[in-house]
């Protein structure tokens, strides 16, 4: 009974790799588009923040091994809708206002996503590094109004 079990859980695992969502990890990148930022801003969000909401995701093995990789891909696909900083100069000045008034918050609460930092402890922001972002977050808010 117990082989059975695992006979059939193999089969419908090795079933489920023929079902992808084929969202890229990485995209066309037109560098005028991209975020231009202070070397401090850009190294903590290229470490915390690019495998999400950029074009350049580092996409680890379970990126194509499903079940995973359908949590990962539809993530990072409603991350880069919400911003993908290599995008950031093509969005409207409306929209870039909106992203840079909710980083304060979402870094408090929810950003990066514990579930990311569990399996990549090096993207761990510190207080002094949540602070760095929201403070350039609030100033370049300040720049476009």
């Amino acid at each position: 009974m117990l082989k059975s079990f695992w006979f059939w859980t193999l089969i419908v695992f090795i079933a489920m790799q023929f079902f992808s969502l084929d969202i890229p990890a990485k995209l066309p990148i037109k560098k005028d588009e991209e975020l231009q930022t202070s070397s401090e801003v850009m190294n903590i969000l290229k470490r915390s923040c690019y495998d999400c909401h950029s074009s350049e995701v580092k996409a680890p093995w379970y990126y194509k091994v499903a079940p995973i990789s359908w949590f990962t891909q539809v993530h990072v696909k409603n991350a880069r809708t919400v911003v993908n900083f290599s995008k950031w100069n093509s969005y409207s000045k409306e929209k870039q206002y909106k992203v840079l008034d909710k980083i304060p918050k979402s870094l408090l609460i929810r950003m990066p996503m514990p579930i990311y930092t569990y399996m990549h402890k090096n993207t761990i922001l510190t207080k002094k590094e949540k602070k760095i972002v929201s403070k350039w977050a609030k100033e370049l808010k300040e720049e476009i109004k």
